[in-house]
């Protein structure tokens, strides 16, 4: 008897339907796998026959063959293990024929039946719901990734068993009820709060800046300058993220293989250490699975003592930098992963880190200072738009009692008003902050004063700008603008732009 099953792939972060055919026929018994499947489809072989015999729905003893089609494309994973038992289930004849009709099968079998949990979820159910599915039957400890997504009907699987009752029409299974996305409340203080931090009022000033507009940012200064602590605590006032960026962070995180427990509703926050590898940071493995800048999307990369990561692995990022997606691609699979992060990054002023520092002596050559400052390219800092720099704190300004730091929520208030002005701005273009505005658009959404743009061209020549840094000064007083409540740019927002642009000069000129 022939049977067929859907089931659900994985190619990155898009899914592709798959289809289970099993036949059973008088003959030797044997068990034939086919379909291009890889090494964990082949051993569902036997969880399948101890899941089944487990579950007191005895094995056939039956020429069986199962096919998982397309059969040319790779099939990975354990998730085709419950409908691989479906199948043979409905082969012969353990389940009513039209039982499974329209619905998709995903899980991993235990030995004795129950169904755990498996990576992917979410893109698995947005992709069949394009293709118009609307019945999910997945495991129990999978369901709450997709319990968001509307207009579709998610069954929680415990066990085999459990499963075959339910098709059987017996002791049914509640479906997953569903629940509105709600971002993170913010109800836990934060350990890393701007209310910590001492003084470093221009620093303060330019992250919120480049938190409200998705900019990216430089800061150098001396160890011990609070650097780290700043780009730790900015996680603290970036704003909610839309509905449509949870799903793209989800999806990620989800083929990432880690622990869901819902969608994801923080912003991402990544801080590789700096011996990371190419790979690791973009993206690769024998599966092409997501890098660091990936899983930071629509969130923080943060490379902290920016000089002592490789040469290679800097220069990998410009190219995502600039599209914010990245082409991953190796023998086996060539996937595109999106990467729209912000990056920001640290460095000391010189290898000992005393250059320039009041009271301080550098024990620095000028060769290793330009040695050191040489590992990052021109064209890399190009792409980075804000450049700080970053002053020692005295000891007595951190000890005498000084007024109460402005906390992190109530700068969290003001980026959050100037992103729902973006939002609502640039609303059904797919883009969510300032940042990433394209030639096209900004024509239309930066208008400039007479004196703005004048100010800007005087500024772009004197700092012998590209037509690449021009543009994204503009951008960052865009973000000025619309923090200062402001539809215009004037040359108020140009003149305050400026001053986050001119640093590279002083140390790379």
């Amino acid at each position: 008897m022939l049977s067929e099953v859907m089931s659900c792939g994985l190619m990155g972060i898009n899914g592709f339907a798959v289809t289970v055919e099993a036949d059973c026929s008088d003959g030797m018994p044997m068990f034939e796998l086919v379909g291009l499947p890889d090494a964990a489809v082949k051993e569902s072989r036997e969880r399948v026959r101890s899941a089944m015999n487990n579950s007191r729905l005895p094995f056939p003893y039956m020429r069986m063959t199962v096919n998982l089609a397309p059969a040319d494309v790779r099939k990975e994973g354990p998730a085709y293990d419950l409908p691989i038992a479906v199948a043979l289930l409905l082969a012969t004849g353990k389940l009513p024929p039209q039982s499974a009709a329209g619905a998709v099968f995903a899980g991993e079998l235990a030995l004795d039946g129950a169904v755990r949990p498996i990576s992917g979820v979410l893109p698995m159910v947005i992709s069949a719901r394009k293709n118009g599915v609307k019945t999910f039957f997945l495991p129990e400890g999978s369901v709450q990734e997709c319990a968001c997504i509307g207009d579709v009907t998610v069954y929680p699987v415990k066990s085999l068993a459990q499963l075959a009752e339910h098709l059987r029409g017996k002791n049914a299974i509640e479906p997953q009820g569903q629940t509105p996305y709600a971002p993170d409340p913010h109800t836990q203080e934060d350990p890393f709060d701007f209310k910590f931090v001492r003084g470093q009022h221009f620093a303060k000033r330019a992250l919120e800046i480049a938190a409200a507009g998705g900019h990216n940012l430089l800061m150098i200064g001396p160890p011990g300058s609070g650097k780290t602590m700043m780009a730790r605590a900015l996680p603290s006032i970036l704003p909610d993220m839309t509905f449509e960026e949870a799903l793209e962070v989800t999806q990620i995180h989800s083929i990432s293989g880690q622990p869901m427990q819902g969608i994801w509703t923080k912003r991402p926050f990544r801080a590789p250490h700096h011996t990371a590898s190419p790979a690791s940071l973009i993206g690769g493995g024998r599966d092409a699975m997501p890098g660091e800048i990936s899983k930071a999307h629509n969130g923080v990369l943060f490379l902290d003592e920016l000089p002592e990561f490789s040469r290679n692995v800097l220069e990998a990022l410009r190219q995502p930098m600039e599209d914010g997606q990245v082409m991953v691609t190796r023998v086996g699979a060539q996937i595109t992963y999106p990467s729209r992060f912000m990056l920001v990054c640290s460095m000391n002023p010189c290898p000992c880190g005393n250059l320039g520092v009041r009271g301080a002596v550098c024990r620095c050559t000028p060769g290793q200072i330009q040695r050191y400052l040489g590992r990052i390219s021109g064209p890399m800092l190009d792409r980075i738009d804000m450049h700080i720099e970053v002053s020692s704190i005295a000891v007595t300004q951190m000890t005498q009692g000084e007024p109460q730091e402005e906390p992190s929520s109530a700068i969290r208030a003001r980026v959050s008003t100037a992103r729902k002005v973006q939002q609502q701005r640039y609303a059904g273009r797919k883009i969510y902050a300032n940042s990433q505005l394209d030639a096209s658009m900004m024509e239309h959404f930066c208008p400039i004063t007479p004196q703005g743009r004048e100010l800007i061209e005087l500024a772009s020549e004197q700092l012998k700008l590209s037509s690449r840094g021009y543009t994204r000064m503009l951008k960052v007083a865009r973000t000025i603008a619309d923090l200062a409540g402001s539809e215009i740019i004037d040359q108020t927002h140009i003149a305050e732009a400026v001053q986050y642009r001119s640093l590279d000069r002083k140390y790379w000129g």
